[in-house]
């Protein structure tokens, strides 16, 4: 039997519960899922996808990540609701590869995790693989696993398992409603121009998986804690003196009031240069240096390869700052002499992260 397979949330008890209801079966893994977006969180489902099958004994293989001609297939319906439209194309797609895949493999009968999902229609999905199926000559398997408190015993297995729990389906166009509904940062599809890991990124989980997968390989013990804290994401930075755009390296946790700023320097205290507006300070790329102990010739070499976010943020504290201070702090060159426009789009919000603790 073929199983196609979504993320290791669904698929790790769904792939139990057929061991036990096909013990004679041999169970092999498809993760196909071209919908989920950015590719790193893709790659972050299919890392834990790989840890529940081996810890199953199950054989995975990987489809092919085609995500153009995904977009391409759900072209016009990316305002639709949660198992509306676009939901149906993407079962329908990932079902149809599936069923492909098991068709080349021999493979008499096919199914998939997406069944155990609480937040997907069981009647569309089998629609949808029984049509299928019938095309290419297999049959379609439809447990319906989450009756009987099945979901409460999947949460409790993931999280005795210590799975990843994403919080989204996967396609870009889902998480920007749902995170509207939410009121809050679709984060997810945040990546600088730096490619600093930001806090509680996808990023930063591969960086904790893949750590875990480590640990978990040389049999040492750790511990998955949860912490509350401030988050904050830059979307616009932007420095004009004259109209002319200087480069500038905004520290993390640089905000303003407003969006928009403008000023001049009016005094300096211990290498940190105050503007008249807003509680913005500016320090040189020298002092940025000294501090950091870093060696950077330019300010555009910083804004594209930075220190870590963690490092940065230990500098504001150098430069004296208390540590709930959100000033902005701008690094440049020359520390400007002119009349100062400041454009700086960001944010802060509370927000929760996984750390990972070895015992």
């Amino acid at each position: 039997m073929l199983v196609h397979i979504c993320c290791s949330v669904d698929s790790h008890y769904f792939l139990q519960k057929l061991q036990d209801e096909y013990p004679n079966e041999k169970l092999t893994g498809f993760f196909y899922d071209p919908n989920i977006h950015p590719y790193s969180e893709y790659y972050l489902r299919l890392l834990d996808v790989k840890r529940s099958c081996n810890m199953l004994g199950i054989d995975l293989i990987e489809g092919e990540y085609d995500v153009e001609n995904w977009l391409e297939a759900v072209r016009g319906l990316e305002h639709e609701p949660e198992k509306g439209s676009r939901c149906s194309i993407c079962f329908d797609r990932r079902f149809e590869v599936s069923a492909k895949q098991a068709a080349d493999m021999g493979e008499e009968t096919f199914t998939s995790t997406l069944l155990t999902s609480p937040k997907k229609s069981l009647k569309q999905l089998q629609n949808a693989g029984d049509a299928l199926a019938q095309k290419y000559g297999i049959a379609f398997v439809a447990p319906d696993y989450r009756k009987a408190s099945g979901t409460q015993e999947q949460n409790i297995l993931a999280k005795e398992d210590a799975l990843y729990r994403q919080d989204y389906c996967g396609c870009m166009f889902g998480l920007n409603i749902q995170r509207e509904q939410q009121q809050k940062l679709a984060d997810e599809l945040f990546v600088p121009v730096s490619k600093q890991i930001q806090p509680e990124s996808i990023e930063s989980r591969i960086e904790m998986y893949e750590k875990r997968w480590k640990l978990e390989e040389e049999n040492k013990h750790y511990k998955i804690v949860k912490q509350r804290f401030l988050n904050w994401r830059l979307q616009i930075g932007l420095l004009r003196v004259r109209k002319e755009v200087i480069p500038t390296h905004f520290l993390p946790y640089s905000t303003l009031k407003g969006e928009y700023t403008r000023g001049k320097i009016e005094y300096e205290v211990n290498s940190i240069y105050h503007m008249n507006r807003d509680e913005v300070k500016f320090i040189t790329l020298e002092e940025y240096n000294r501090l950091a102990q870093t060696q950077y010739n330019t300010v555009t070499a910083l804004i594209f390869d930075p220190p870590s976010f963690e490092k940065e943020v230990e500098l504001r504290t150098k430069l004296g700052l208390f540590p709930y201070d959100l000033s902005a702090i701008l690094v440049v060159e020359v520390i400007p002499a002119n009349k100062i426009e400041i454009l700086l789009q960001s944010k802060t919000y509370s927000d929760v992260k996984e750390a990972l603790i070895e015992l």
